[in-house]
């Protein structure tokens, strides 16, 4: 009861026009209320908050700026002109702080001020600063973990403060190295989240490290940042960067080339096509699709591109490489109904059914999370970590992917893993077959060859290279990198390839045939 009056006291003192003294005991009640284990219900959080703003807004004080701090929240408040030139504010400039408190600081552009300025003719422009060391009152739905539970927040006047040329920057300072932590910078985006009063969303800001241990953040709008905090996998030297990603473009754009050239020859002769072949165009057009939305996902990562485009092709791409596993898991099936039911292999409405598991299936799933929880998709932070004698630099590539963990772990390394299983358990029945008939015949005849290796190139070719990702540790972790690349990345041109030896075989076979019909013609 104590703590509600004197709550509601300081509400109350909004309406009157307090001394400098006055208002720093006020604030400072209300703060300390604050950082009591309250109700964190949402109204709780929203009315603190808004409060504490509305106070600094109203204050009255001499001089320039009015700095007040207690054990967990610091507000600063600075009477700003028309003429604003931008300047810096660190935490070395401020008040003495708590030595347990990290350094940090906030760098405001000149063009702050200049929307509010061209509308109207202020007389004065008030700017608040609230820092929270706590994040009790920001906790979303997947308890996020943010770097030194720092809340970092500004506001100017009542006036919303959004696309701006110039960034804010945002500096976070960690006593320790964050080498193994993947770091994003983001901001506390109101109405987000179902149940809460809002969810970190890195839309408008752009990630950097200049060092080990800082975390600079470009945003374009004034609000509540912070960093978020994730394990990494393993690092993954930099110097490694630009060779992988040369691989991976050239290699899609080979891939792409390619499964367009396989489709369009398909379709030029699709009066020779069959059932297998189809098959086998229908996995040209994943692969089509996930080498095309790949490609596009660096560059629809940028700040500069909306949050929902980076999101619309990041759950496109997820769709594209589940159909690619789905599609190469038929590969593995018909191969298994070829070898191993060589009478009887004819179902109904054969193709259409596997057209409906190959391109519906995933698109149900893909759907499913886009209707539970559309924020699993958006850009996703690659870390490429480098260790020096005297410093530590991390360079960080964003792509439009999957940001959820648990999504990735379930939907896109255990899909591809069962695919892989899979048809890695019908190459070794495929090849166990094999092995019967050539153990019977007692020679190998160049058929066999032929079979041979289009069991391999069918198979292996088809989602075995795709469990390379699961070596991505201690020494395997480079070789694994760059074979991975290497074999997935030119998927499609293997594909290609397979297409036209299968092709080359089918022409031989059909010159055989008529050479022997020829031949027993003539001896007739």
């Amino acid at each position: 009861m104590d703590q509600c009056r004197t709550f509601f006291f300081c509400l109350c003192l909004l309406a009157s026009q307090s001394t400098t003294a006055e208002v720093k005991t006020d604030l400072r009640r209300l703060m300390m209320l604050m950082e009591k284990p309250l109700s964190r219900s949402l109204s709780s959080s929203i009315g603190y908050i808004r409060r504490l703003e509305q106070m600094l807004l109203n204050s009255t004080f001499n001089g320039h700026n009015l700095t007040l701090q207690t054990n967990f929240i610091q507000s600063l408040v600075f009477k700003l002109g028309c003429n604003f030139p931008g300047f810096s504010l660190t935490s070395a400039t401020l008040e003495p702080v708590p030595q347990a408190w990290a350094p940090h600081g906030m760098q405001f552009p000149a063009e702050l001020t200049r929307g509010a300025c061209e509308t109207s003719q202020p007389t004065e422009l008030r700017l608040i600063c609230i820092y929270f060391f706590t994040a009790n009152l920001f906790q979303d739905g997947s308890n996020s973990s943010l770097l030194n539970n720092y809340v970092l927040g500004a506001q100017l006047d009542h006036r919303l403060v959004h696309n701006l040329q110039e960034p804010v920057n945002i500096s976070f300072w960690h006593n320790q190295s964050l080498e193994g932590y993947t770091v994003t910078c983001v901001f506390w985006k109101e109405g987000a989240s179902k149940g809460r009063w809002g969810a970190w969303s890195p839309e408008g800001c752009h990630t950097e490290q200049p060092s080990s241990s800082q975390v600079l953040c470009h945003c374009n709008h004034l609000t509540y940042f912070a960093v978020l905090m994730q394990l990494s996998q393993d690092p993954v030297p930099p110097e490694l960067q630009v060779p992988l990603k040369y691989i991976s473009i050239v290699g899609c754009s080979v891939s792409i080339m390619a499964s367009l050239l396989t489709i369009l020859l398909h379709v030029h002769s699709r009066k020779q096509s069959d059932s297998i072949t189809r098959i086998h165009m229908n996995l040209h057009a994943s692969v089509l699709l996930l080498n095309s939305t790949f490609l596009l996902s660096s560059a629809m990562a940028m700040p500069t591109i909306p949050r929902s485009a980076c999101m619309a092709l990041a759950a496109t791409l997820h769709y594209a490489l589940l159909s690619c596993f789905t599609w190469m898991a038929i590969e593995g099936f018909n191969l298994y109904l070829l070898l191993g039911r060589v009478y009887n292999v004819y179902i109904r409405r054969y193709l259409l059914k596997l057209c409906v598991l190959g391109w519906g299936f995933p698109g149900l799933l893909v759907l499913l999370l886009l209707v539970v929880r559309s924020s699993v998709y958006g850009p996703y932070v690659t870390s490429f970590s480098e260790n020096q004698e005297n410093s530590t630099s991390a360079q960080n590539m964003s792509i439009c992917w999957v940001c959820s963990p648990v999504v990735h772990h379930v939907l896109v390394m255990g899909y591809g893993g069962l695919t892989s299983l899979f048809n890695l358990v019908v190459l070794a029945w495929a090849l166990r077959i094999l092995l019967r008939l050539w153990a019977r015949d007692k020679v190998l005849n160049p058929w066999a060859c032929w079979n041979t290796v289009t069991v391999l190139g069918l198979t292996i070719l088809l989602g075995t290279t795709w469990a390379l990702a699961f070596f991505s540790f201690g020494v395997f972790l480079v070789p694994q990198l760059f074979l991975f690349t290497i074999f997935n990345s030119f998927y499609g041109f293997f594909l290609f390839l397979w297409f036209c030896f299968q092709r080359c075989r089918s022409k031989a076979e059909a010159e055989a045939e008529m050479e022997a019909a020829s031949s027993s013609q003539t001896m007739h």
